[in-house]
């Protein structure tokens, strides 16, 4: 998994195929594939969370999230989520949200990703 840095940050590119995450366990095998390269930040591909990650119901966003802050871990998702927002407000305004306190991002694309602010 390559790091790179941008903004000041060091970001670790997870892989765009693997099993599909979602879990609170999940989140802590993502963190800990980072031990040891000074990641502030891990970006993952969309297309890794199932479907139910992105139904705020079901809580998995939420405590995926929560477990990346308990570690002081930052989270992109990156990629297109739109099939997602278009069916959910909610969501639409936890992306929001989300990227206007930036900690953690929603990115469309990487370069989205690098050129945002941090």
């Amino acid at each position: 998994m390559p790091t790179e840095t941008h903004n000041g940050l060091t970001i670790f590119f997870a892989d765009a195929t693997g099993p599909t995450l979602g879990s609170e366990q999940d989140a802590l095998d993502l963190i800990g594939e980072t031990y040891g390269t000074e990641t502030d930040m891990i970006a993952v591909p969309v297309a890794r969370f199932g479907p139910s990650f992105f139904d705020l119901s079901s809580k998995q966003a939420g405590h995926f999230f929560q477990k990346m802050q308990n570690y002081g871990m930052r989270l992109a998702i990156l990629g297109d989520i739109g099939e997602h927002t278009s069916r959910s407000k909610a969501l639409t305004n936890f992306v929001g949200e989300t990227n206007r306190i930036g900690h953690h991002r929603f990115a469309a694309t990487r370069e989205d990703l690098i050129g945002g602010r941090p």
